[in-house]
């Protein structure tokens, strides 16, 4: 005859085995919302400093115009050479970007997402 009552030391296997389940998820919510804020947070201030340095250019890019239309006797040359310049920037830009923007953001990408996970392992 096969008896299936459980006896204690099986009750306390289950209860640690549902305890540590139980924390085990907890501690992954709680690394998902810190990496969440992480993100947040640094995308934030990312588009802060962003948006600055924006207003910066374009105040900069205005004042640019102004003074080669200025020496180039008609205000509107100046913002086509402006115009000119920039696209010879988004050409060459164009021309590069895996080199220059794709591989590096990358990579920093990934060594990111593996430094976290090498941190998770400590």
């Amino acid at each position: 005859m096969e008896t299936n009552a459980t006896t204690p030391e099986n009750l306390n296997i289950f209860e640690k085995a549902e305890n540590y389940t139980k924390t085990s998820l907890e501690l992954v919510k709680l690394k998902t919302v810190s990496a969440s804020a992480d993100v947040l947070s640094t995308l934030v201030s990312k588009i802060a400093v962003g948006a600055v340095v924006a207003i910066f250019t374009m105040f900069l890019n205005v004042g640019i115009s102004l003074w080669l239309g200025m020496l180039l006797g008609a205000y509107y040359y100046g913002f086509f050479a402006m115009a000119l310049f920039y696209l010879l920037v988004a050409l060459i830009l164009h021309r590069n970007q895996h080199r220059w923007i794709k591989t590096p953001i990358g990579n920093l990408i990934i060594s990111s997402i593996l430094r976290d996970k090498d941190t998770d392992l400590k």
